[in-house]
């Protein structure tokens, strides 16, 4: 017993023999061993049998450095290190050096360089953090009253036109969508005049027209600047970043930062699930992209088929297309923010009525809303028994569901106590559970990392085809919908004021057509077949433009 009455595990006595592990009821113990050549680059360590952190990226000045890894992996905390917020104990937590000690360990290394200009308040960082969705609950007022306060770059009105926020200038924060939030986020942290800028997740709550955006802004920015970027949209971080780190290891025990990579080479490595150099294989599936669109299936019978429709409130209207959803079809939902896609969702789903033309009622729905609130008071495990106690214990459901997303250490977790990306994966979980002939999820990708994205994508792609069941996925990640997609609905219109839905396509149409309005195509590449953003008037770009091939473009790219 440790000195706080808790259970304390003496790692230097520790065999590793997993007879904790196994009798802890709450999974709460993870047993580890490390190669010994780490402990010398221990970063930080928070307590006795803590988690720990080896290695910190270094910023890079007129470059993009990116992150990339999953959660509770030390991706946050490294930008606490690096802005000068913590100073590494290199694993002395009862005694931790103070900054002249960090200093002499590190001196002669490209860190030590970077962290004596930062302690010394020779560099001067600004963070954008993680959860935006907090914003309000720290800071009153109105938008403008926020972006006054760190005019230094530009001013509010530039800041403004620049991330399309006139709008909602004069809006309380309290007020505002996780979109509007993240792009008031986004504005406050690029106004600072800063040497560093850290962004942590900035593409989360945006569709695919702002990330773009964004992405544009962040690397102007870079261009006299040092930028730290974490990102878990793959194709955003790829047209974004110069280089990236992997960061490797297991989620709340321990992280490691691999050595810089170009960034293809890092997105390669990451998708390949093995890293070479290192010789550490940290996925024991690859994840491959198809380079052509899903060939035509079988025909089978319609389950759902609609006629026009319309939804008008006094502020914005929705014209739907008729259109028609087939039995084991997953139909994709594409466009910007404010369009209409979740109204169409919730009219499919019951949840609102059409004021002109009728849906099918008969079919069984099952939906998965885009914001997430816990009420349910009790463990993870008594919801599921709840909501279907006879699938929950099934062995479907634990193989085909459970085990993909990673739900087996949530049971006894109570729900109002998980975290954002947690509760996303035990919502998925949840709709998948419950019977029904269609599922509606809204925006599945929000909060998860890259690797938990593509297991929710191949989870919901293989459950739909095994059950036979029809799905209808709206996201903003072109990788989850590339991978979980066999049609595409496309929005487009004028946000916030009017909107209306086309489709089903086929893939290749509707990707031609969703991204002939964003104004972006996608190469693949040569060794992994995913999908890569060009340059904009790059030769690429030019000629798929020409061919009116915006994502499946048979032609091939160099690797560079």
């Amino acid at each position: 017993m440790g000195d706080s009455g808790k259970p304390a595990i003496s790692e230097e006595l520790c065999a590793g023999c997993g007879i904790c592990i196994n009798k802890c009821p709450f999974e709460a113990i993870k047993i580890i061993g490390l190669p010994e050549e780490l402990n010398t680059e221990l970063m930080h360590q928070y307590g006795l049998n803590g988690f720990r952190i080896y290695r910190l990226p270094v910023p890079k000045k007129g470059a993009v450095t990116g992150i990339l890894g999953p959660n509770g992996i030390g991706k946050t905390t490294s930008i606490k290190l690096l802005s000068g917020e913590e100073t590494p104990n290199f694993g002395n937590y009862d005694n931790p050096p103070n900054r002249e000690e960090v200093l002499s360990r590190l001196s002669g290394t490209e860190l030590g360089d970077y962290l004596t200009k930062v302690y010394a308040g020779k560099v001067k960082t600004a963070l954008k953090p993680q959860y935006v969705d907090k914003l309000p609950l720290v800071s009153k007022g109105v938008v403008k009253d926020l972006l006054s306060k760190v005019a230094e770059r530009m001013t509010v009105d530039e800041a403004a036109d620049l991330l399309e926020l006139n709008e909602v200038i004069n809006r309380p924060l309290d007020k505002l969508s996780g979109g509007e939030l993240q792009r008031v986020a986004i504005a406050a942290s690029i106004m600072k005049e800063a040497d560093t800028y850290f962004f942590d997740e900035p593409s989360s709550y945006l569709d695919i027209y702002q990330r773009i955006k964004v992405a544009r802004i962040i690397q102007d920015l870079s261009e006299t600047k040092q930028v730290i970027v974490i990102e878990h949209d793959l194709a955003i971080l790829d047209f974004l970043a110069d280089s990236a780190y992997l960061v490797y290891g297991s989620e709340g025990a321990y992280g490691v930062f691999a050595q810089p990579r170009q960034v293809r080479t890092a997105i390669n490595t990451y998708l390949d699930g093995y890293m070479r150099e290192e010789n550490i294989r940290f996925r024991d599936t690859q994840i491959r992209f198809e380079s052509h669109p899903p060939r035509d299936s079988q025909m089978t019978a319609k389950l759902l088929e609609y006629g026009a429709l319309e939804c008008d409130y006094k502020e914005f209207k929705l014209t739907v297309d008729p259109g028609s959803i087939m039995i084991g079809e997953s139909v994709g939902v594409v466009g910007p923010n404010a369009i209409g896609k979740t109204t169409f969702v919730k009219m499919l789903a019951g949840v609102q009525k059409p004021t002109l033309g009728e849906l099918d009622s008969q079919v069984k729905v099952s939906y998965k809303p885009q914001y997430i609130a816990p009420d349910f008071d009790g463990t993870v495990r008594e919801l599921f028994m709840t909501a279907n106690s006879e699938f929950f214990e099934s062995g479907f459901f634990e193989s085909e569901i459970a085990h993909p997303l990673s739900l087996k250490r949530l049971y006894e977790k109570n729900v109002k106590t998980l975290s954002g990306g947690e509760l996303q994966r035990v919502a998925i979980a949840l709709c998948l559970s419950r019977e029904a002939e269609i599922y509606l999820i809204d925006e599945p990708s929000a909060y998860l990392d890259s690797n938990q994205r593509m297991e929710a994508a191949k989870t919901i792609r293989r459950v739909m085809e095994k059950r036979g069941r029809s799905a209808m996925i709206i996201d903003h990640d072109i990788y989850f919908l590339d991978m979980v997609s066999d049609t595409m609905m496309v929005f487009e219109g004028k946000p916030g004021s009017e909107g209306r839905a086309t489709g089903p396509y086929d893939m290749r149409d509707g990707m031609n057509k969703f991204l002939a309005k964003v104004d972006v195509t996608f190469r693949r590449d040569n060794d992994t077949d995913r999908p890569r953003i060009n340059k904009p008037g790059s030769r690429l770009d030019r000629e798929q433009k020409e061919r009116g091939e915006y994502y499946y473009s048979t032609v091939s790219a160099p690797s560079a």
